[in-house]
């Protein structure tokens, strides 16, 4: 079975409010990646239509911060699939709320395993990615960045 990486594509939306950040009044990372770490289990789960554990975090770059008032924009798929494992894709962005600016924060690589009921490794559907979702992925993995289009 294989399914394509729009069944997996998720997005959040979150505020940043003065309790997630740090004495410079910008987000703590351990926040940031807590929500890189809900959104691609919801994207690995959406893929598998199964429970997933989070096997590794396996590239994360911040490259700029987030400040109190921010709106926090949070994108997600599976671009990648093993036997029983999903590579997920996170990216984050910041939308200024009075501008409407929005500028790169994060970008994140991820490795998730579907689960069954007994918390043991189970098989996933292969993914589908288009070319134009493979070169994104490679760019970000090379650390270039891409202008928002």
């Amino acid at each position: 079975m294989e399914v394509s990486v729009e069944q997996s594509k998720t997005i959040q939306t979150r505020l940043v409010l003065p309790s997630d950040t740090n004495h410079l009044g910008t987000i703590f990372g351990g926040t940031v990646l807590a929500y890189i770490d809900e959104i691609a289990a919801i994207s690995a789960m959406r893929h598998a239509r199964k429970a997933v554990v989070t096997v590794s975090i396996d590239k994360v770059d911040f490259i700029s911060s987030a400040k109190v008032g921010d709106i926090l924009k949070l994108e997600a798929f599976v671009y990648s699939t093993g036997r029983t494992s999903m590579k997920v894709f996170v990216k984050v962005e910041t939308e200024d709320l009075f501008t409407g600016e929005h500028h790169l924060t994060t970008t994140c690589f991820l490795t998730m395993v579907a689960i069954d009921q007994n918390k043991k490794p189970t098989p996933v559907p292969k993914v589908i990615i288009s070319e134009q979702e493979e070169q994104i992925v490679q760019l970000y993995q090379q650390n270039k960045r891409i202008n928002k289009a």
